[in-house]
């Protein structure tokens, strides 16, 4: 219950991050460079002042620069993947990259899927697929590369941050450290700088709320699920997207976004129900061979 609790709380807040990126960015209210720093550096700061409300470890000694590297190579090409691409594109390319990632890395250190989860892997993808077909006529070579090396670096990012024992202390160091890659871009592009209120609320409710706190959310699911479960339910952000725009964008409901959900859900259900029934199964008791009765002197 808490490794779904903590999940289906991330997962909202993944959802929501494209919803709040593509409202910023479709208004034209910021611009990329500037939303992913403000973003991450307002991140930082809400995360930092909880690790030291909370007594825990001063921040230095929390966090990777391996980590802050994937955290900045994910935060910043998703910003600017979305100045071309559109929203369902952009999510089949990001989930698509972070499942494969996710999955390799499962497979390189040992999990083993069963029929019923690779069927799992099938049904989710397939629906997602189904769900963005019309928008995959044509679309931007660079911002296919961009989002697909986002959902690269976000697959190893998560995969770094599984066994990490303080998730808060971990993402603010992380966040900390991913902040002076990102001014430097901004620096690069300050040409095309434009920052709005509208632009930099959104960018410091995405980087406080939906990332940074959602972050520290994911890592603490993360410790319950393996790195196939844990690519599989990343599949349903795209499905919660599309219900966030209906809801708060006034999106129109489609028989095409129904039939997807039915079978993104059916296939994470398939995998994770397997799943749940193998960690169930009683532990079979051992067999002993007789021993013959030692002799008596």
């Amino acid at each position: 219950m808490r490794t779904a609790a903590f999940t289906a709380l991330a997962l909202t807040a993944f959802a929501a991050n494209s919803l709040l990126c593509r409202q910023a960015l479709g208004r034209g209210s910021i611009d990329a460079a500037s939303f992913s720093t403000i973003r991450l550096a307002s991140g930082a700061l809400v995360l930092i002042a909880l690790t030291w409300a909370t007594r825990r470890e001063p921040i230095g000694v929390r966090g990777t620069w391996g980590s802050a590297a994937m955290l900045f190579l994910y935060a910043v090409p998703f910003s600017f993947a979305y100045i071309s691409l559109g929203a369902g594109t952009g999510a089949l390319v990001l989930f698509g990259a972070v499942q494969s990632t996710m999955l390799s890395w499962g497979l390189v250190t040992g999990e083993r899927p069963v029929v019923t989860q690779w069927i799992g892997l099938v049904l989710a993808p397939g629906g997602l697929f189904y769900l963005v077909m019309p928008g995959l006529s044509a679309p931007p070579a660079i911002g296919c590369i961009l989002m697909a090396i986002a959902g690269v670096a976000w697959g190893i990012y998560s995969m770094r941050g599984r066994s990490r024992a303080n998730p808060l202390a971990e993402t603010a160091g992380n966040f900390a450290r991913a902040v002076p890659f990102a001014v430097v871009v901004t620096i690069a592009t300050r040409a095309d700088g434009n920052v709005g209120a509208e632009g930099l609320l959104l960018a410091v409710i995405s980087g406080v709320v939906t990332s940074g706190l959602g972050y520290v959310v994911w890592y603490a699911a993360l410790s319950g699920l393996t790195a196939t479960n844990a690519a599989l339910v990343q599949l349903l952000v795209p499905v919660l997207a599309g219900a966030g725009g209906i809801v708060f964008l006034a999106e129109r409901i489609t028989a095409r976004l129904m039939g997807a959900t039915v079978l993104i859900l059916g296939g994470v259900a398939l995998a994770l129900a397997r799943t749940e029934r193998r960690r169930r199964q009683p532990p079979q008791p051992e067999t002993h061979r007789a021993r013959a009765p030692e002799p008596r002197s």
